[in-house]
């Protein structure tokens, strides 16, 4: 299976998101100034769709 947790992780910091504390589990949660909300990035992203899920709502538009 694939891991797209690095590549998400590398997209949002490339749009200026941040790191803000840990969560529950491997949970991370992540800063938006695109969007100017908190945004949950789990710690294992193994599905493209989920990847794909987390960086529309910090308003990133990539695709991975």
């Amino acid at each position: 299976m694939a891991d797209y947790t690095r590549t998400v992780k590398k997209a949002l910091m490339q749009e200026g998101c941040y790191f803000l504390r840990y969560g529950k589990g491997d949970h991370e949660i992540w800063y938006s100034p695109i969007t100017g909300r908190n945004i949950v990035v789990d710690g294992s992203i193994t599905k493209r769709s989920s990847a794909l899920k987390t960086l529309k709502k910090a308003g990133v538009d990539k695709r991975v």
